[in-house]
């Protein structure tokens, strides 16, 4: 299965969160799985460390190439292609993240690991 990891999954894997659900850490774990992180997770995570919502993310931020390598995921670089599904998507949900994580689960044809239940708007195949 090709698993693209929501910001929330991809930092409760890094801090062993019991929020992370059985399910998705298994699936996460599993190596017949592709597990994706992209480029707008590293983005949010800086955003919202740099504003205050995200406290000790600091390592997060300095060392996010080198957890992701270390746990076999691969990198999903932003496309003009995802931007403008993105940008285009006509829903209501706002947050950018999202919409661009949304538009990458599509194009790329991968499961998003999520517990966010507004992730459902866009219509995409959601692993929780």
């Amino acid at each position: 299965m090709k698993l693209l990891l929501d910001t929330h999954a991809l930092l409760w894997w890094w801090k062993d969160d019991p929020r992370l659900s059985k399910r998705a850490a298994a699936a996460i774990a599993d190596e017949g799985n592709s597990v994706f992180v992209s480029a707008a997770s590293a983005w949010e995570i800086a955003t919202k460390h740099r504003i205050g919502k995200l406290p000790g993310a600091e390592s997060a931020v300095r060392e996010f190439n080198e957890l992701i390598i270390a746990d076999g995921f691969g990198h999903l670089a932003v496309s003009y292609h995802h931007a403008l599904m993105a940008g285009g998507f006509d829903s209501k949900h706002r947050d950018p993240f999202d919409r661009m994580l949304a538009a990458q689960s599509l194009i790329e044809g991968a499961t998003l690991v999520t517990d966010d239940n507004a992730m459902k708007l866009f219509r995409i195949k959601c692993f929780w």
